[in-house]
């Protein structure tokens, strides 16, 4: 497998105070890789940092053979404007903007890609619902719809089943394994530790800084679980930017 992206020591972080420390590691292309750690442990920072929305404060990323505009990022569900007044068919549509521009005309390929991933996602019969009157699955069923419509080789995904029902997770989960099956990279911040260790091979362990990286089931130890824990509570969140030692 080749190196999609390389972090070199890398520090993130808002207003010079870090919230991920020299962090060194590689995404491969074709990894099926978990992001895990307590809360407020850096993850979505680190997603945010890897599509290009937040830059380092110290140290690198390196894109070997992967675009930003190869890359798809979902945040979370809670972090999503439903109250704007899109249709559904509009919200997947959204996916073609690399192709089409925020104001251009989809075309015949483009809409039947549109339409496909509708069905795809069970969405069917909702393209002119409003996506303020879904509820949680179905508003993330929409948002994975784009993504297929997307057609990203890297997609980043923050917390995609959190507040949603078993069977649109169960769904979702069986997109995700086809994408890697159709070996694109998938990178997905998680909570669920029993999910994880069914479902994705490799694994990051943050608290703040990397913990472990490597298979899943050599990151997951009760003994790297619990350093996680107890350097995250001894984390001085007000720290200044911190020099490597």
């Amino acid at each position: 497998m080749s190196t999609l992206l390389e972090l070199n020591n890398l520090t993130l972080g808002y207003d010079l105070h870090p919230a991920v420390h020299h962090l060194s590691m590689q995404i491969q292309q074709g990894d099926l890789m978990a992001v895990i750690g307590p809360n407020g442990a850096g993850k979505s920072t680190l997603l945010k940092a890897l599509v290009g929305q937040i830059s380092p404060l110290s140290g690198e990323i390196v894109r070997h053979s992967i675009t930003k505009e190869q890359t798809a990022y979902l945040p979370q569900l809670s972090q999503v404007d439903r109250t704007f007044p899109i249709t559904v068919h509009e919200m997947v549509s959204l996916g073609a903007w690399s192709k089409t521009g925020p104001f251009g005309r989809l075309r015949s390929k483009d809409r039947r890609k549109v339409q496909n991933a509708i069905v795809q996602l069970g969405l069917e019969g909702f393209e002119q619902r409003l996506i303020g009157s879904l509820s949680g699955g179905q508003m993330q069923r929409v948002l994975f719809a784009r993504l297929v419509v997307q057609e990203a080789e890297l997609i980043l995904l923050d917390e995609p089943f959190t507040g949603i029902d078993s069977r649109t997770s169960a769904d979702l989960l069986a997109l995700i394994h086809a994408w890697h099956r159709r070996g694109k990279t998938v990178v997905a911040v998680l909570h669920d530790f029993e999910q994880v260790r069914q479902h994705f091979p490799r694994c990051l362990l943050l608290s703040r800084q990397a913990i472990a990286v490597g298979d899943t089931e050599t990151v997951m130890t009760p003994p790297n679980l619990q350093r996680a824990r107890k350097l995250n509570e001894a984390f001085d969140e007000h720290a200044d930017f911190c020099a490597h030692h």
